[in-house]
């Protein structure tokens, strides 16, 4: 198995220059150059803002930017998935809204994500004092294993007199007044105060009826996480908000990994759920709540009972029983991508908001660019979409459902009619959803980044993410008119070969580490295709990294679905409890058939692909 195959540490491969139309963020107007980097170990962050997983990872950079910030620049490459993601605007709000504390280069048309051959979000290269590339991780869990090269190499280069210590080019932004930050969701409360998460302040914010007056907020405003009275507690960017039956309010408490409550009789803040670690493959999927991991938790919601959580960081619902102070999985595999069916079953990409409505729970699904429900199916539940087709086709269309388009929604409101509004983010707008007439229309234009809404007597409030406020708008009876707009994800697909193509994922084990056998195979490779007709062969789970695929005659193109994962320990004998490390990712790569085309397909996990 190639996964466990040595290969060169240090191949000498020169690290292309950075190139991004949209140019430099966090910088002080400097243009970076690599070579005037020489001398600073180098890592680049190949992120765009929509994926959770590319968020995970700017959390687990943050130790490590700290510990070695006279040798390490960190620099993102923005490298957008969505439209909206390459306005340059946006790439400057989300490095705000997510504290992004490095220089950022804006790549709107991926020229430097083609140089490197970047196939996935989020991707780390590693470039050493002298300009060469010494390393590349792709998905998360890897900045144990860069923290250890980091050191080998401030060793190495020290000693050789090529690493450059100092401050780097990161220049602070000026801050911003305000209110609200980025605010995330909102809820009414019985007396008709609305209760916002304010997410890049860390903080939640009691506004009166009016939508504007502060009346209190709860929360420090440092990040953190700390129970206690109002003025004391901490979180680290709440995001979803939903009443319980007892008057007291449960937050996705989301870069935590926990869900918290507040009572607003008392102002006290709770963790009822959650350990403050991240979920990884292998870890629990119920039990006590205050015992099993959860992943960045991103709305919350009442439904039959219990409280179900849009666990966006594994594409999976679970729910919260306060009654019996338990946590468990409900629907979803952790498989990213748009499958119906049994709950157990079914496929989700990043699930961001939820409305429940009798007997449905509606989902926002935001990296399908979907709306779909959760409803009950004889003894258990199914998952069922209503708009949207899959991870790579997005759009502004109105219409019919099963031809509509939306682009990465964050919120979704049940309204009085039994229709669904749709936050449609990264369109800027207010969508419907008529049941009934199986319609899509368009309500609102002209809202800047809206994640969620509330009604509030005949009237619906937005919250206008990146404008930092709550926007009333009385619900239209007419909709109103847009010119139709159909996008895909403008990632070039790559020409292979028909017929049989080896599907390589590279990975070596991170320096003193190995894969870890103790209980059975350490690593697995989940493969699946859309349209599934384009796989005649090798389809399905197994442990092997490395795996015969045989394309279909007569497919000519589509999406293969690679999801990969791991396991590595420390390589000490003399340790009975080696700590360990899950690395992982998901791939889905557009591939065309084309004469001539490759016959291997390299996927590098972590390594360099030799």
């Amino acid at each position: 198995m190639n996964a466990a195959s040595p290969a060169p540490r240090r191949a000498r491969v020169r690290a292309p220059e950075l190139v991004g139309k949209g140019g430099w963020l966090n910088t002080g107007g400097e243009q970076l150059t690599l070579a005037g980097l020489r001398g600073k170990i180098v890592i680049l962050d190949f992120w765009t803002f929509c994926c959770i997983n590319c968020l995970h990872v700017l959390d687990e950079l943050r130790e490590l930017e700290e510990k070695h910030r006279d040798t390490v620049v960190v620099i993102g490459v923005h490298s957008p998935k969505f439209v909206h993601e390459a306005d340059h605007q946006s790439v400057v709000d989300a490095v705000e809204r997510y504290q992004v504390h490095h220089p950022v280069l804006d790549d709107p048309e991926l020229a430097t994500w083609k140089q490197y051959a970047v196939r996935a979000w989020p991707t780390l290269v590693v470039i050493d004092p002298e300009g060469y590339v010494v390393a590349q991780h792709a998905g998360e869990g890897h900045v144990h294993a860069i923290a250890r090269l980091v050191e080998e190499l401030e060793a190495e280069h020290g000693g050789k007199g090529t690493l450059r210590r100092g401050d780097g080019p990161y220049v602070a932004p000026e801050p911003v007044a305000g209110d609200l930050r980025f605010p995330g969701k909102a809820l009414v409360l019985p007396g008709g105060n609305l209760l916002v998460s304010d997410s890049t302040r860390h903080a939640l914010v009691e506004l009166a009826p009016d939508g504007e007056s502060v009346v209190r907020r709860i929360g420090s405003g440092e990040r953190g996480l700390a129970d206690g009275p109002a003025e004391v507690a901490r979180f680290s960017e709440p995001q979803g908000l939903a009443l319980l039956p007892d008057g007291t309010v449960v937050v996705a408490d989301t870069v935590n990994h926990a869900l918290r409550t507040y009572d607003p009789a008392t102002g006290l803040v709770a963790t009822v759920a959650g350990t403050g670690r991240q979920w990884w493959q292998g870890s629990p999927t119920d039990g006590p709540a205050r015992e099993v991991d959860l992943s960045s938790p991103w709305d919350v919601a009442w439904f039959e009972g219990r409280v179900w959580i849009a666990m966006a960081g594994v594409h999976q619902l679970w729910t919260y029983d306060p009654a019996a102070g338990t946590v468990a999985v409900a629907a979803g595999t952790t498989n990213e991508g748009l499958v119906d069916g049994p709950a157990e079953q079914a496929w989700f990409a990043q699930p961001s908001g939820l409305a429940a409505a009798g007997e449905r729970l509606w989902v926002a699904d935001s990296e399908t660019s979907a709306l779909r429900y959760v409803e009950r199916d004889g003894e258990g539940y199914a998952v069922r979409t209503a708009v949207g087709t899959g991870l790579f086709d997005f759009g502004h269309r109105d219409g019919a459902a099963g031809q509509a388009l939306l682009q990465h929604p964050l919120g979704v409101t049940a309204l009085p009619d039994g229709s669904v509004a749709v936050c449609d983010t990264y369109n800027h707008a207010l969508r419907r959803y008529d049941p009934a007439a199986g319609e899509v229309t368009t309500l609102a234009t002209d809202l800047r980044e809206p994640s969620d809404a509330v009604l509030v007597d005949d009237d619906i409030v937005v919250v206008e993410s990146a404008r930092h406020r709550l926007t009333r708008l009385r619900l239209p009876e007419e909709a109103v008119r847009v010119e139709a707009v159909a996008h895909r994800t403008q990632r070039e697909a790559t020409a292979v070969a028909g017929g049989k193509l080896l599907l390589d994922v590279v990975f070596q084990a991170p320096a003193g580490q190995k894969l870890d056998t103790r209980y059975g195979p350490s690593t697995r490779l989940l493969v699946s295709s859309t349209p599934p007709e384009l796989l005649a062969e090798g389809a399905g789970q197994g442990s092997d990294l490395r795996r015969e695929l045989v394309l279909a005659d007569g497919v000519a193109e589509g999406v293969l679905h690679v999801s990969a994962m791991a396991a590595s320990c420390d390589d000490d004998p003399a340790n009975e409890y080696p700590a360990c490390h899950v690395h992982q990712q998901d791939w889905g790569v557009p591939v065309r058939i084309a004469p001539g085309g490759a016959e291997r397909l390299p996927l590098v996990l972590a390594g360099l692909d030799g």
